[in-house]
């Protein structure tokens, strides 16, 4: 078994359980991609058994804590079932589900969504990439599914030094998928959706808007970067008034318009706009526009904290617009899914936007992803998604 051997004083980090190991706490040592190391401290003691990644900053992934751990098959099978077994603690109104959620499960570089009788999984890490036949066996048999399509295309493979793969791993079939979520039914093509398809992790933000909407009778809502209209569907669930959905992709538009009319709502209440958000905003307020509830859920800003700066000027700015726009009594509801980005930060952030833009509000709720999403204690970067609800004074 290969050995690194961390600098002096970089072990603290593992010794918090924290499953990262950047290559600057390295004093010497490797292996090969994905090839499972021993990592010592300086002084030689065991902190963990890790994936290997030669080409990332990231160098070392722990697999487990445990000197006595084997790190094989077995390992591998049964850290998803005990994934798998612990979304059965919640409550989850869809067959929409993630059953795997990376390192927040123990296992890092791996992402496993289900959509009704199909699996889709991201083996984003070299660790994931050389266990991927035996992960693909284990996922099928705790699952009893029979159809797994690969969807290894996202950007940071190519931070492993690994190139992009998407395709049937297990069956085949027709990629295009139809889930309930809550009392809605919704469509995805798991072969060219975001992410594994779709975004499960808004799941409960969408439902919680349908509430405030049906709660506070909102008569015209803004739905900005759209997508495939999980929020306007939402919106008119609640009984909305009229939704106007904005996104600047022409194919989630037409699947947007196609669940308005799947979920039976009259689409003279809806109009889709094919737009730039920023543009679209300033010619709103130009034209004396305003909305009784908007939504912002822009792209990701900030995969990194490098990017925190200009991406806070990015998401300063949409908000600035929304509240220019949002009516007294109004509600924003604003995400940022950035890892650079805290909820500390993005506080500020809307705080600042507010201030530019003349408004104060109340800050109803903080919102954050779905629990098939979970963010562990000795991994906070498991906190991507945060959003807040404003009400405007």
């Amino acid at each position: 078994m290969k050995t690194i051997r961390l600098k002096d004083g970089k072990e603290r980090s593992l010794l918090r359980r924290h499953p990262w190991v950047f290559d600057s706490a390295i004093a010497k040592g490797g292996g090969d991609p994905g090839e499972t190391v021993r990592v010592e401290s300086h002084a030689g003691q065991f902190l963990g058994w890790a994936s290997f990644s030669p080409s990332s900053r990231i160098k070392a992934r722990i697999w487990s804590f445990d000197e006595a751990q084997r790190i094989d098959a077995a390992f591998i099978a049964s850290r998803i079932a005990q994934a798998v077994a612990a979304r059965q603690w919640f409550d989850i109104p869809s067959d929409g589900v993630r059953l795997v959620h990376g390192e927040s499960d123990g296992l890092p570089g791996l992402i496993v969504d289900r959509y009704a009788d199909t699996l889709v999984a991201q083996f984003t890490s070299c660790g994931t990439e050389r266990f991927k036949q035996a992960i693909a066996d284990a996922l099928l048999k705790i699952t009893g599914l029979t159809r797994l399509y690969e969807r290894s295309d996202a950007n940071v493979r190519s931070l492993e030094g690994l190139p992009e793969v998407t395709g049937w791993l297990r069956g085949d079939g027709p990629t295009e998928i139809t889930i309930r979520e809550h009392e809605w039914q919704l469509t995805l093509d798991i072969a060219t959706g975001h992410k594994t398809g779709f975004y499960l992790d808004q799941r409960d933000s969408r439902h919680r808007f349908a509430q405030h909407t049906r709660h506070r009778q909102f008569g015209k809502v803004l739905n900005c970067y759209c997508y495939t209209g999980g929020f306007t569907v939402a919106a008119l669930a609640g009984g909305a008034g009229h939704v106007t959905s904005i996104d600047s992709s022409g194919p989630a538009l037409e699947r947007a318009r196609a669940h308005v009319r799947l979920n039976g709502f009259d689409e003279s209440r809806a109009t889709f706009m094919d737009a730039d958000v920023n543009a679209s905003l300033r010619a709103f307020i130009e034209a004396g526009e305003t909305f009784d509830a908007i939504v912002l859920d822009p792209p990701k800003f900030a995969p990194t904290a490098a990017h925190a700066e200009r991406a806070a000027r990015a998401y300063k700015d949409i908000n600035r617009l929304a509240f220019k726009l949002l009516a007294p009594g109004g509600e924003l509801f604003t995400y940022s899914c950035s890892g650079g980005i805290s909820a500390d930060l993005f506080h500020k952030i809307v705080a600042s936007a507010g201030t530019d833009a003349g408004v104060d509000g109340f800050i109803s709720e903080r919102l954050q992803g779905a629990p098939d999403h979970p963010m562990t204690i000795n991994f906070p970067e498991g906190e991507y998604l945060k959003g807040l609800v404003v009400v405007r004074k």
